[in-house]
């Protein structure tokens, strides 16, 4: 549950905008930027024991570019990227809609990074929203893990966001995650509140 509790007893939940970025597994860490490399931390994140890395590297696809793109730690076991739409397009790569780590099947791309490259054969993808939730989050609403809702957000220019996936873990922290164009498209902001609509 949020800090405080739920504004106004309403079945809210905060909103965090996630930018393209990252994640990649210890070989490949080693790949693009040398031997025995550790990650250094940016900035902490909002769910517990993620952060941002100092680090960036590059994507390059079949028709485009993108430079600088945010490596998020801690490694995985296999490395993936998010983007949004128009980035897969920028690229050339037609990204599936997925939930962050379900890259079986999907496009890859080349990572470039100060050391050298990797081949990706697999791992780009757009992510689907959702929802972080505790499990004790989940039995106050009175919902299920892996349930989809829809949620409400924005103001001047509010959007109903369908599909969206409730994930429950015990490390979790309650928050929604949209990507940046959806979030420019309803003039969400990070730290926004969205309200769960229960049918």
């Amino acid at each position: 549950m949020p800090p405080g509790g739920w504004p106004d007893g309403e079945l809210r939940v905060p909103i965090g905008v996630s930018a393209r970025h990252v994640h990649l597994s210890a070989e490949h860490l080693e790949a693009l930027f040398g031997r025995g490399y550790r990650l250094r931390l940016r900035n902490w994140i909002s769910q517990p024991g993620q952060f941002a890395a100092e680090e960036t590297v590059s994507l390059i696809g079949p028709r485009g570019t993108l430079e600088g793109v945010r490596v998020v730690g801690p490694v995985r076991s296999v490395s993936q990227v998010e983007l949004s739409v128009g980035d897969a397009r920028r690229l050339g790569i037609s990204a599936p809609v997925r939930m962050s780590g379900d890259v079986e099947g999907s496009p890859g791309v080349v990572l470039r990074g100060p050391r050298g490259e990797v081949t990706l054969r697999a791992g780009v993808v757009v992510p689907a929203r959702h929802i972080h939730a505790h499990p004790e989050d989940v039995i106050y609403l009175g919902l299920e893990g892996k349930e989809v809702v829809r949620v409400r957000a924005g103001d001047s220019r509010a959007v109903i966001f369908e599909n969206v996936l409730i994930r429950v873990h015990p490390m979790f922290r309650f928050e929604m995650h949209i990507d940046t164009e959806e979030a420019n498209a309803a003039g969400i902001t990070n730290g926004d509140w969205g309200k769960i609509l229960i049918d």
